[in-house]
């Protein structure tokens, strides 16, 4: 498969992300009261209509302005990435299109609604998880993977030696 082509999959990856985001929030604000809560699996997993104004696990509540700027960043950097290094690793180029798609999905949330929409509720044995949505799922994958990547190329890089 050419280059060219597989950069373009992986903005649909990003564009896919954002969609599936947009709509699972849209959906959970139109039909669910804020704190409203629907068990999926008793003691593990609840869909809880929940708003965070900060990062993640709640931090720099209200810092807006913070946000907007360290996105963009975020975002001007992964589209470079993407066009000058995903080309080269597949695996790289999923992570960078998770990591594309999630720091927009949020974004838009916080542009528009002043705060993002979180409704994936989970326990962990005892530990009540942060409440998260798509965008942050694709997000810790997207950053989870890149770490797989750098970890594997550091393992052959110390082979190779």
């Amino acid at each position: 498969m050419e280059d060219e082509t597989l950069v373009y999959y992986y903005y649909v990856l990003a564009l896919v992300i954002i969609v599936l985001d947009q709509i699972t929030k849209w959906y959970i604000v139109k039909s669910m009261e804020l704190g409203e809560r629907i068990t999926i699996i008793e003691n593990v997993l609840y869909i809880t209509s929940h708003r965070n104004k900060g990062a993640a696990f709640g931090i720099l509540q209200g810092q807006m302005w913070f946000f907007y700027i360290v996105t963009i960043i975020v975002i001007v950097f992964l589209i470079y990435y993407i066009q000058k290094e995903a080309k080269k690793s597949r695996f790289l180029g999923i992570s960078l299109g998770l990591l594309l798609g999630g720091a927009i999905g949020n974004f838009i949330d916080r542009v528009f609604r002043g705060e993002v929409v979180d409704f994936i509720d989970t326990y962990i044995i005892t530990y009540d998880f942060p409440i998260f949505n798509v965008a942050d799922s694709a997000l810790v994958i997207g950053v989870g993977l890149m770490m797989i990547k750098f970890i594997d190329e550091e393992r052959k890089a110390k082979r190779s030696k």
